[in-house]
């Protein structure tokens, strides 16, 4: 009897069939990974990247003691980038305001939505207004004692939804969250008719933090 007599012609079938449908399973699993990988590194994605360019104080006074309120009016550069090389992403909606300390004290001023293809880049200059924000007591404090110290940090918040774009193909609907540091330099200055004109200057130009 050769070696490939297996004795038992029926054990043997059971046998080959055994392997040809472990073969198919293993090509099955494999076509399968293959798959997920392919769709992976199609709709693998970066989050976009802001920038704040520039703010300038258009209005600030400050009311603290019984009142604790301010009126602040700025304009602020933002700008906005997609990393990505494949994948473009849709701005649903966008809310800019200013912060300062976790309080808002602007209200929210809408950013034009729409579509940002790959490496494209956006630039939005909105005016964000508070007019008699009231402010807790110790935000009053501190923002006075920032001011007068000259030198004030506030936060241009960027706050939204957005959906990303493969080929034809839009997923996502995320929520969107961007912080702008704001490092606001105060020049106490003194104009032609003796009264105080303080001067507002951003300092530099900051990358935000990006939350998606």
């Amino acid at each position: 009897m050769s070696i490939d007599d297996c004795g038992n012609h029926g054990r043997c079938k059971g046998r080959r069939l055994h392997l040809y449908l472990s073969a198919a399973a293993l090509i099955f699993v494999f076509l399968i990974l293959l798959t997920i990988l392919i769709i992976w590194l199609l709709l693998r994605h970066t989050k976009p990247e802001f920038y704040l360019q520039d703010a300038s104080v258009e209005q600030f006074n400050l009311t603290a003691g019984d009142s604790n309120s301010l009126t602040a009016v700025l304009q602020v550069s933002l700008s906005s980038r997609n990393p990505n090389d494949r994948v473009g992403i849709y701005y649903d909606k966008l809310d800019a305001f200013a912060a300062y300390r976790g309080q808002q004290i602007t209200g929210c001023t809408a950013l034009p939505a729409g579509y940002q293809g790959h490496h494209a880049a956006a630039l939005w200059w909105p005016f964000l207004v508070g007019e008699g924000v009231p402010l807790a007591e110790y935000i009053a404090v501190a923002m006075e004692r920032d001011a007068a110290a000259g030198l004030l940090l506030l936060d241009v918040k960027i706050e939204g939804r957005l959906r990303w774009k493969s080929g034809s193909w839009k997923y996502g609907h995320r929520h969107l969250h961007v912080d702008c540091p704001a490092l606001i330099s105060i020049d106490h200055g003194t104009g032609t008719s003796g009264s105080s004109a303080p001067s507002f200057h951003f300092r530099r130009t900051t990358s935000c933090t990006v939350d998606v």
